[in-house]
């Protein structure tokens, strides 16, 4: 497998960034081997989904983003389960969780969203994870899409845990106006589920079609992460991206 790009900053400003999404599953499995693999990783930005949500959430989190050499951004129970880390290399503008409406007998679902600049980029982040129904699914997708456009920021990134293959209804909306980062480049493996037996699918980083996808897959074979820990870590698999971001 070849290497992914190294996070970097060209000379006229464009940073390369690695942005890692990855359903967590509440940190309920092997948390030290979760923060070897995304240290191993190295991200600028790490997309996650079912952070902790309760009893010390914060710690839980806080104390993961020290393992994995990141510090928090935002999100956690405060979004309903989505949150964002990042590496010291990020200037943070603003941050906003944001509830999405409930439907009665289903999960309550959120976005932990940011606007942060790399070097010379500034960029929109955004991570979900969207809902088991398909028409709560199929319209979360819309209001990603409406988040995403009212940040008011020329280049964006999302990512998560969509509960759909690239066939469903919601994913094929999402990658109408967004690329799907692993199709536009693949890299690594493809399938997010289950780490025991992949045979699907349904974790994904867009990105903005102005930015230029340089690899996107599941990190397996990455020097430093192993499949023994990424078994042990969550029951999905990690998706890892490089991004080069063009300046303003």
């Amino acid at each position: 497998m070849e290497p992914l790009p190294n996070s970097r900053t060209e000379p006229d400003g464009s940073p390369t960034l690695r942005v890692l999404s990855y359903n967590i599953r509440s940190m309920r499995d092997d948390t030290d081997a979760l923060a070897r693999v995304i240290k191993a990783c190295a991200p600028d930005l790490v997309l996650l989904q079912e952070a902790p949500r309760f009893f010390r959430w914060r710690k839980k989190l806080a104390r993961l983003a020290s393992d994995s050499d990141l510090v928090i951004l935002t999100g956690g129970a405060t979004a309903a389960g989505p949150a964002i880390l990042c590496s010291l290399r990020a200037t943070v503008e603003r941050t906003e969780d944001v509830l999405l409406p409930l439907t009665p007998g289903l999960h309550r679902r959120g976005f932990a969203t940011a606007i942060v600049r790399f070097a010379g980029a500034r960029v929109g982040v955004l991570s979900c994870h969207l809902s088991l129904d398909g028409h709560e699914r199929h319209e979360q997708a819309g209001m990603l899409l409406d988040r995403l456009a009212a940040m008011g920021v020329e280049h964006a990134i999302a990512g998560g845990d969509l509960n759909e293959r690239p066939t469903g209804r919601t994913f094929r909306r999402l990658a109408g106006d967004l690329q799907d980062c692993y199709a536009t480049a693949p890299w690594g493996t493809e399938h997010t589920w289950t780490p025991a037996d992949p045979y699907q699918r349904i974790d994904a980083i867009f990105a903005t079609k102005n930015i230029d996808v340089l690899g996107c897959g599941v990190p397996l074979g990455h020097p430093g992460v192993t499949e023994a820990d990424l078994r042990a870590a969550s029951d999905h698999l990690p998706v890892l991206a490089a991004l080069r971001i063009p300046a303003a």
